[in-house]
């Protein structure tokens, strides 16, 4: 193909990475957050089945504390890069009444256990192969792209969507005024 051919082609990419460039400092960008208003916020539905431990696990379990269900995989990078960010909340704020839950999507549980291993994540995760739990959830909320994450308030609803890696930090400002409703 020659150069002037390859140009058609090229321009759309360039234009693709320019509008998925991470946003610079003094630009604006869109929010991967998108809070819930309380009177409009949906019951998350109950997703349980078995751990990567192979423990019975249900997102039941934690009514009446906030949770940060976190959609992954192995296989994704920003989940790998988040794993860890997403432990340390877990541990500075379960005593608060937060607990982090994660959704692992890999077709096979032996690649999940892995990742939780490799991770050393302290908090549980759901085997969902193939996300057929998932699909549970009301419309609007089903991830698109992966990580995801939903907070869920302490009466069981979705209080928020985050649609991107999550630091520690992150999950702190998002949890705080579900805190203290």
């Amino acid at each position: 193909m020659t150069r002037h051919r390859r140009l058609p082609l090229l321009v759309p990419l360039l234009l693709l990475a320019a509008a998925c460039a991470p946003a610079r400092e003094g630009v604006s960008a869109v929010s991967p957050l998108t809070r819930v208003a309380a009177a409009d916020r949906q019951t998350a539905p109950d997703l349980a089945g078995s751990s990567l431990d192979g423990k019975r696990v249900s997102l039941a379990d934690y009514r009446g504390k906030v949770v940060v269900l976190n959609v992954w995989a192995s296989w994704c990078g920003p989940c790998r890069a988040e794993a860890p960010e997403l432990s340390r909340a877990q541990q500075a704020l379960a005593a608060r009444g937060v607990q982090v839950f994660g959704v692992d999507t890999d077709a096979r549980q032996d690649k999940g256990r892995a990742f939780q291993d490799e991770h050393h994540l302290v908090y549980p995760s759901l085997h969902d192969a193939g996300s057929r739990k998932l699909v549970r959830l009301p419309r609007g909320y089903m991830p698109q792209a992966l990580p995801y994450t939903l907070f869920i308030d302490r009466d069981g609803k979705i209080a928020a969507k985050y649609v991107s890696p999550m630091t520690e930090a992150e999950v702190r400002t998002v949890v705080r005024p579900l805190l203290t409703e």
